[in-house]
């Protein structure tokens, strides 16, 4: 699109249906896979920030009054013109990324037109109902009177939408999306690590016929750009997608005005194994934080608490898994593990594995840095170009090490036997100040939703580690606040209104 960016590449900020040079100038963004720049990306100022969020404001009023049907049309206009252009900015998903080519066509891509599809039919979703009416009684002149009432979904106003790097489409998608279904107005904020797709995303709603303000994307690596945004008094709602503790400060701002507020925040998964589990299906499904994103996901099931009587199997199976997945570039062929975002994370995550043998952890596979190159099978010890970790497995580790207890957001696998019943395993899954999903493999259906409904998460996945994109989600403790996902995200962009009358 004319203005979205400059001759050189670089990108301009999205403000009030503008394209707008970025008054803290650019920075580069870095493919992860082997450090080459992929463009310039826009530092925008506290001032433009505030900007943003004003332009929000003013078209807010338009945009809530819109006809739903019209919105419902631009939203799937915006998923036709994602779905046009889905291979150049899958590759660019890939590059700023790191997730493998596959990955990042079907899972950041076309997830993200996905969601502004279902949202398209979300925007056409009932928003009142009416309640039972109810008869009062006589008050002191003798007379009663029947009151009839109507819930009613308003829209929040501006919602700041503050998106993590590990999924540059669906993420975004999946909060602007219902935002827009219910009539708010959003000002994006993307992860510094990738935030070139989020302007692209920009570019496909300005095309579908999104009205100025509606939409504004700002950005840059100072959190002084993120802190602006959450202060702003222009902003009704912050949702919020990263870890605990920026979610923890962002609450803390939040609570000065009363902003609502809907977090996705860390997650340590549980996986309970139990001595009649499928252990190919619970190696398939645990395997995934090896492999899927390069463990860059909070529903990871990242903590295995397995059955003494089958442990050693597991734990064998589970490093067979990990030596046989391919390391490499991401846009090679047959890639199935690729880099984390960056160096910073990369020695983050090398740290927690030492931690963790340092803790008396046995380390089975991994711990040491591969070598990845052409025709590189992802083994020795190079110190390359590209952020890459081993998936790693650690075994014989207990409840109270740091790498058990701490998200380590990489490809960190940490195994934790029982020997007793359901209460021992469960109490070992709950023991975690997170809840964002824990699973359960076992062949007794009845022992495993037994189970799964005492596991202190805000969801549980049984004999998979699958979800349906329906169902809600979200965390409990310090792994988020409310609920989306499905018909849960309109109602967490909206306030309910109740009118009553006499009848």
């Amino acid at each position: 699109m004319s203005g979205a960016q400059r001759g050189d590449g670089a990108r301009r900020l999205f403000i009030g249906g503008e394209w707008v040079e970025p008054a803290g100038g650019h920075y580069e963004v870095v493919d992860p896979a082997d450090e080459s720049v992929v463009g310039l990306a826009p530092e925008a100022s506290p001032a433009q920030v505030e900007e943003a969020a004003a332009a929000a404001a003013a078209a807010f009023e338009g945009w809530s009054r819109t006809d739903p049907q019209e919105r419902a049309r631009i939203l799937d206009r915006a998923a036709d013109v994602i779905r046009r252009e889905s291979e150049p900015w899958s590759e660019l998903a890939r590059a700023e990324s790191g997730a493998p080519t596959a990955v990042a066509r079907a899972m950041q891509v076309g997830v993200g037109a996905a969601r502004f599809r279902r949202y398209a039919r979300g925007a056409l979703e009932p928003v009142e109902r009416g309640l039972p009416p109810q008869v009062t009684a006589a008050g002191p002149m003798g007379r009663s009177a029947v009151l009839g009432a109507l819930e009613v979904r308003q829209p929040v106003g501006v919602v700041a939408c503050i998106t993590s790097y590990n999924n540059p489409w669906a993420n975004p998608a999946g909060k602007v999306a219902p935002a827009l279904a219910m009539g708010n107005t959003v000002v994006v904020k993307p992860a510094p690590q990738d935030p070139l797709s989020v302007f692209r995303m920009a570019e496909a709603l300005a095309e579908a016929g999104v009205p100025a303000g509606v939409v504004n994307v700002v950005g840059g690596q100072s959190a002084a750009v993120g802190e602006a945004l959450v202060a702003s008094g222009h902003v009704d709602m912050v949702s919020f997608t990263g870890s605990t503790a920026v979610g923890q400060r962002i609450a803390e701002v939040c609570g000065r005005t009363m902003k609502r507020q809907l977090m996705e925040l860390g997650g340590k998964g549980a996986a309970v194994v139990f001595d009649d589990a499928d252990l190919d299906a619970a190696v398939a499904g645990i395997g995934t934080t090896f492999s899927f994103y390069s463990g860059q996901i909070c529903t990871a099931p990242t903590r295995v608490i397995v059955h003494r009587s089958v442990y050693g199997e597991l734990v064998g199976k589970l490093a067979g898994y990990a030596a046989h997945l391919r390391i490499g570039h991401p846009a090679e062929r047959g890639t199935v593990v690729g880099p984390v975002i960056s160096a910073a994370h990369r020695d983050r995550v090398e740290a927690y594995v030492e931690l963790g043998r340092k803790e008396g952890a046995r380390l089975v596979h991994g711990g040491q840095r591969p070598a990845v190159g052409p025709g590189g099978g992802g083994t020795g010890g190079s110190r390359g170009r590209g952020f890459y970790v081993a998936p790693t497995l650690l075994a014989d580790c207990t409840a109270d090490m740091r790498v058990v207890r701490e998200e380590v957001f990489g490809p960190v696998v940490s195994v934790v036997p029982f020997d007793g019943g359901e209460d021992e395993a469960v109490a070992l899954a709950n023991d975690s100040d997170y809840g964002l999903l824990s699973y359960v493999w076992s062949r007794d259906a009845a022992r495993a939703f037994r189970v799964a409904r005492r596991l202190r998460a805000g969801g549980v996945g049984v004999n998979t580690v699958g979800r349906n994109m329906e169902a809600p989600f979200g965390g409990f403790k310090r792994s988020g606040v409310g609920r989306d996902v499905g018909s849960y995200a309109l109602h967490a962009y909206s306030e309910v209104q109740a009118i009553v009358w006499a009848g």
